[in-house]
Order: C-alpha cells, then structure tokens, then sequence
C-alpha cells in the first residue's frame, strides 16, 4: 500500500502565499510522476501541476508564475509553492503520485485525502 499525505492548507489573504506538502508513503519501489490537482466548490477537479522523477514540469496555462512545483526525490515529497493567491484558487488541493509498489512490482495511481486551501481577506 501506498499513501500519500498532504500538509500545508488554510486560509489566506489575496495576495498571500502557502506551501503544499505531500509525503509518501508505503511499500514503494519508485514513484514516477507526483502531482497536485484542485476541485473547487461545484467544479470537476483540474490539474494543477506535475512533475517526474527527473525534474520536468508540466502546469495548467493559468497558473505559471504563481504556483511552483519541486520534489524530493530522497523523501518522496512533493510541494507545491503558491504565490499571489487569489479568491479564484480557493479549492481542495488533491496530491497525486504514480507509484510501482512493492508487493506486486504493479504500476498504481493514488491520491491523498485534499487538503483545503481558503483564499479570502
């Protein structure tokens, strides 16, 4: 089994910043892609930002320049840096990973539990 932890939501004020964590953990081998995705009230949950093992990225066309995406690979954890927050990205942060587990050397997707993110002054 595989799971992952998020860390890191409340509430800020518009112009504020947060950082997101994400820890697996679990009977891994290795994790490839790890990732954050957002549902906000009444909406289908969108990608926010990927990143692979080897360090590239991939986000969603609006949000480039406000929110930055790393990983450490050593600690299985991803973060997600959000800058110049606006009432827009109020929503739950979901962490995504694509893990090869280590009972059965399977390929598996799993998410974490979402972690509230509350933009209002």
């Amino acid at each position: 089994q595989v799971q992952l932890v998020e860390s890191g939501g409340g509430l800020v004020q518009p112009g504020g910043s947060l950082r997101l964590s994400c820890a697996a953990s679990g009977s891994i081998v290795s994790i490839n892609v790890m990732g954050w995705y957002r549902q906000a009230p009444g909406k289908q949950r969108e990608l926010v930002a990927t990143i692979t093992s080897g360090g590239s990225r991939n986000y969603e066309d609006s949000l480039k320049g406000r929110f930055t995406i790393s990983r450490d690979n050593a600690k299985n954890t991803v973060y997600l840096q959000m800058n110049s927050l606006k009432p827009e990205d109020t929503a739950v942060y979901y962490c995504n990973a694509h893990a090869i587990v280590a009972v059965d050397y399977t390929y598996r997707e799993v998410w974490g539990q979402g972690t509230l993110v509350t933009v209002s002054s």
